[in-house]
């Protein structure tokens, strides 16, 4: 009996320590070391190959197995188990992608066979695949033809998930320029205030350039359609490239020419931007004359339609935006370089009543003849302007309405003496000019009807003035010179 009672007791003691073994072990992590150092072992009996899939391809070029492979790996379960993986939100709020962080290995399992990723990131950025050399002959192929597989509908996901793209200040040539966010600007072509005919004609434009790849291979011409907005600031030509992206499913590379170097940096981003893009350079007049870079007039021109644009510019929209279009070398806007011009005006009385409908849901409205009316004198003020007025009195249409009334009268105003005030300038000092009116002499004796208007409008100015330099002050509306 008491021998019995030994052997229990014994079988006991060895659960109870197997037991508590096991506890430590993994308390403190041993088993997984150990199994670690085991895999390490095994390895040393095979011998493996590696396979580098570069960012970039050797012109600089975006390397699409690259983007292929990154939406493959966030796929894999097994990436759970890596030392190090980012958590980020993904499109939907409650969506959470992992990312293998840099110069980390995960596992893969094709067919029978072990492979591991890893994404190395010294300098440029590439994913490393190891497979054993037993293996390669019989699964490399068909596993990357998996990989393709997977991703084949990457284009209909990215609908949703366009990008904007900003350049940088160089640092290194072997390193992205490019740094993204998401692109999430709700401009459609249904929101922006433009005349329905106009907006008509560029969504055709656009539909027919989505459809002309053939037709600009067979004439020989690189498949890209190139738009120059122009007017005032204001009005809305940011909106309006949002707006063609979001129709086309475009990502957005928007180019910052006072970050760019010189004439090859210039080349470079090019390069790196990818097909299916709108190309954006915001404020081209204002860099023409600032010119704070060694970036010259020929590269900017070969950018627009040089050879390398040849190369590497298919399948994209071309966008430049200025706010005087005078000012712009005439090189720059010949047919070839650009197609499409689209003037943005201030604001109309046509365009007014799109925005009410946009901002304050109003269609109609009683004092709607009386903006009319003020438009027709003369008087504008960017669709920023109104649109911002119409936002602050949201709750209100009437208020929003005499708002814009107020600001217009204002607008007017100052118009009416700007205007007097070139004229005066062509015909002399504003001085001499007064002087001859009050003596009822002659005004620019080359144009009779001129002075008439100085005589008629010079009381008009002497009475108002006071007035409008007030409403100058109080007004929180500034017009751009």
């Amino acid at each position: 009996m008491e021998l019995f009672f030994r052997f229990f007791s014994a079988i006991f003691i060895g659960i109870c320590f197997s037991w508590l073994l096991r506890i430590l072990l993994f308390r403190t992590g041993l088993i997984f070391l150990v199994k670690k150092w085991w895999a390490n072992l095994e390895d040393c009996f095979h011998v493996y190959q590696s396979f580098r899939i570069p960012e970039f391809n050797e012109t600089s070029q975006h390397n699409h197995l690259y983007r292929k492979v990154s939406a493959y790996l966030t796929s894999l379960s097994s990436l759970e188990d890596s030392d190090f993986t980012n958590l980020i939100t993904g499109n939907k709020p409650n969506d959470i992608i992992l990312r293998l962080d840099s110069n980390q290995t995960v596992q893969d399992n094709f067919l029978g066979a072990k492979v591991f990723w890893t994404n190395e990131q010294k300098g440029s950025r590439n994913f490393v695949l190891r497979i054993r050399k037993a293996d390669k002959r019989r699964i490399l192929r068909p596993y990357l033809q998996h990989i393709h597989t997977l991703t084949a509908d990457e284009n209909e996901q990215r609908k949703g998930d366009l990008k904007l793209f900003m350049n940088s200040k160089p640092n290194n040539h072997s390193d992205t320029r490019w740094k993204s966010i998401q692109f999430k600007h709700p401009s459609t072509f249904d929101s922006i205030a433009m005349e329905t005919d106009l907006k008509e004609k560029v969504k055709s434009d656009l539909e027919s350039f989505l459809k002309s790849k053939q037709y600009y291979h067979r004439l020989g011409r690189v498949w890209k359609r190139s738009y120059l907005l122009y007017g005032p600031s204001g009005t809305g030509k940011s909106s309006f490239v949002a707006a063609m992206a979001n129709f086309l499913s475009y990502d957005v590379y928007d180019i910052d020419l006072f970050k760019v170097s010189d004439d090859s940096d210039l080349k470079f981003l090019l390069l790196q931007t990818t097909s299916k893009s709108v190309i954006v350079v915001e404020d081209l007049d204002r860099f023409l004359i600032e010119k704070s870079s060694a970036l010259s007039l020929s590269a900017l021109l070969n950018f627009m339609d040089g050879i390398l644009t040849s190369c590497c510019a298919e399948e994209r929209v071309m966008v430049f935006t200025v706010n005087c279009k005078e000012q712009v070398e005439p090189a720059i806007l010949r047919p070839g370089r650009i197609d499409v011009h689209i003037h943005f005006p201030l604001c109309d009385f046509s365009a007014f009543k799109n925005l009410a409908i946009n901002y304050l849901g109003v269609k109609d409205h009683k004092l709607f003849p009386q903006v009319e009316e003020i438009f027709q004198t003369g008087a504008s003020l960017s669709p920023a302007e109104i649109s911002e007025l119409m936002i602050a009195n949201r709750n209100s249409p009437s208020r929003a309405i005499k708002s814009v009334i107020s600001a217009l009268q204002t607008d007017g105003d100052r118009r009416r003496v700007s205007n007097i005030g070139r004229r005066l300038s062509d015909c002399g000092s504003r001085k001499s000019v007064a002087e001859s009116i009050e003596s009822g002499g002659v005004v620019c004796s080359e144009n009779t009807q001129t002075g008439k208007e100085f005589r008629k409008l010079y009381g008009f100015l002497r009475m108002k003035s006071n007035k409008i330099s007030q409403s100058f002050d109080s007004s929180p509306i500034r017009k751009e010179s």
